[in-house]
């Protein structure tokens, strides 16, 4: 009789843990159109930014592993490892065409990357990393990231 209640509590709390995990992100682009953004004033730098508001649905995603597939942006980041990329091409990116701060996203290889030519499409995969104040940073940033073929 112990037997089978252990059995059926290990059963259970399995079953619980197992509901609980956070499916994969397998398209960011997805979960990144979801958020919101207003504009705020950077009373530091007197200019206004779009500001993103994470809710619970894209907070759970923080420190999760997803992937991006996207167009390479030559913007220089000022290091080795890290590389912008655009869920849209360069002549209708966030910095020339238009688009929303939702369509871009930094990429944090774990090691230098190698060379991309702009609008080389490429895929990615790496943990999520929500950024609202830094404005040095992209608001969506996949940090330990690595090409995925």
């Amino acid at each position: 009789m112990k037997t089978n209640r252990l059995l059926f509590f290990a059963f259970c709390a399995i079953t619980i843990i197992h509901a609980q995990q956070i499916p994969p992100v397998t398209n960011g682009w997805v979960l990144f159109s979801r958020v919101k953004f207003s504009s705020e004033l950077f009373k530091e730098l007197n200019e206004y930014f779009l500001v993103p508001q994470f809710d619970d649905g894209i907070r759970k995603y923080e420190n999760e592993e997803i992937l991006i597939k996207g167009h390479y942006l030559p913007v220089d980041t000022g290091t080795k490892n890290s590389v912008i990329i655009s869920k849209v091409p360069y002549a209708a990116c966030f910095f020339c065409g238009g688009a929303g701060p939702e369509s871009v996203a930094e990429v944090q290889f774990e090691t230098e990357h190698p060379r991309f030519k702009p609008d080389q499409v490429i895929q990615v995969s790496g943990k999520l990393v929500l950024n609202k104040k830094d404005v040095n940073h992209m608001n969506f940033i996949l940090k330990e990231a690595r090409l995925v073929p």
